[in-house]
């Protein structure tokens, strides 16, 4: 059954990107290094897709097939190699970039950091390190030097998960072993390190505002947690760690990038995990596309209505057909929100290119295929079909 929304006349269709995932030999970045010293635990990113050279083929494909946006980062560890060293030809490589997707018709959604950090950043202590604010604030006040013009600057990449990811990297560290199975839970993200990242994030706010006048805010891993019977109490407070400390951390933003792909519930032990199913998705999450529905609602309520941006939103399969299906469903969630009131701006699909999923190559969100050996890029139905939904302004 066809269905035309009500969207915003200038609402943004496009896909997204991370700097480490696509462009390759991010040489000088803590993750680079974490690669080559995890002994064969993790696979290598390499040369990835290259796409610090092909960019503008990339770029070209998702205007081709009718998308308006195209959100992707600039790397930290790239513009400043070592502590207080600015590289102008990677500030001048990003702003190609920047013009290049405006000279296209596609608008630049900037995000600032995307996981990755410097080597030297890591080894004073990363965000919990006592300059974590002060180094991180004199970046972005750089990268504003090449974002004068951009309309929308995402500052943090789902700090919930990057609060995670330094919370197991610092326990693995001190020498705690990391079992998992079919089992394993995964641990909630710390709280103390989650504030220190609310710190940071709130002085990049007031620094894009004093140099630029681009729309700023950061985007947040949405679990859409649902509690069973009894685990109301529990569900609660990991809703808190998982999401609300982050979504409070917004409020007085322009917009917040949800990033949504499946739900879990909560029962008396914890968030529990994805029992095994022949419906479950590459990434071993469950096939929910309602979930982005749950997370704009919920998003908008704890934000106290906040513009928002769907920034992330897709599914690992190697089936394309599957792949339209679950953005066909996951967009009628999203439709079925505005009709109610909420404010999105806009849709951008994860992700543009099947990539390197940290540390994984497996699991493929793209709507373009590639090849790792020659770098020939393939366009899946899939970019075609979202492509067309944009030029019909959401009509499916």
């Amino acid at each position: 059954m066809s269905r035309t929304p009500d969207l915003r006349p200038d609402f943004l269709w496009g896909a997204s990107t991370a700097p480490h995932q696509i462009e390759g030999n991010n040489l000088n970045s803590d993750w680079w290094r974490m690669e080559h010293q995890s002994e064969g635990r993790l696979e290598l990113s390499g040369d990835a897709l290259d796409s610090y050279h092909r960019y503008g083929e990339d770029m070209r494909l998702l205007a081709d097939a009718g998308l308006n946006a195209y959100r992707f980062g600039i790397e930290w560890a790239r513009i400043e190699p070592e502590p207080g060293e600015f590289s102008k030809a990677e500030l001048a490589h990003y702003r190609r970039m920047i013009d290049t997707a405006r000279g296209l018709g596609l608008e630049p959604v900037v995000t600032l950091h995307h996981f990755t950090n410097p080597r030297w950043f890591a080894d004073e202590g990363g965000w919990t390190g006592p300059t974590a604010v002060d180094r991180f604030s004199r970046y972005v006040e750089q990268a504003c030097t090449i974002l004068h013009d951009v309309n929308w600057v995402a500052t943090i990449n789902e700090p919930n998960m990057l609060a995670l990811m330094t919370g197991m990297m610092n326990a693995v560290a001190e020498g705690v072993e990391l079992t998992l199975g079919a089992d394993f839970r995964m641990p909630t993200p710390d709280v103390k390190i989650g504030e220190a990242l609310v710190q940071a994030h709130r002085a990049a706010v007031a620094v894009v505002r004093q140099h630029t006048s681009a729309k700023v805010g950061w985007t947040v891993a949405q679990q859409a947690l649902v509690p069973a019977p009894g685990s109301e109490k529990l569900h609660a407070e990991l809703q808190w760690a998982w999401e609300d400390l982050y979504h409070h951390g917004a409020r007085g933003d322009d917009f917040l990038g949800v990033q949504s792909y499946a739900s879990q519930v909560v029962d008396v032990d914890g968030i529990v995990p994805t029992p095994e199913s022949p419906d479950n998705t590459l990434s071993g999450w469950a096939y929910r596309p309602d979930a982005l529905g749950i997370a704009l609602r919920h998003a908008w309520e704890v934000t106290e209505g906040i513009p928002l941006l769907v920034t992330e939103n897709g599914i690992a399969t190697p089936d394309d057909t599957r792949r339209i299906a679950y953005t066909t469903e996951a967009l009628g969630h999203l439709y079925d929100a505005v009709a109610d009131g909420v404010d999105v701006r806009g849709y951008l699909h994860w992700t543009a290119l099947d990539n390197f999923e940290w540390g994984h190559w497996a699991p493929t969100f793209g709507l373009v295929a590639v090849d790792r050996e020659t770098f020939e890029r393939t366009p899946k139905p899939s970019l075609a079909w979202l492509g067309g939904v944009a030029r019909k302004g959401g009509a499916l």
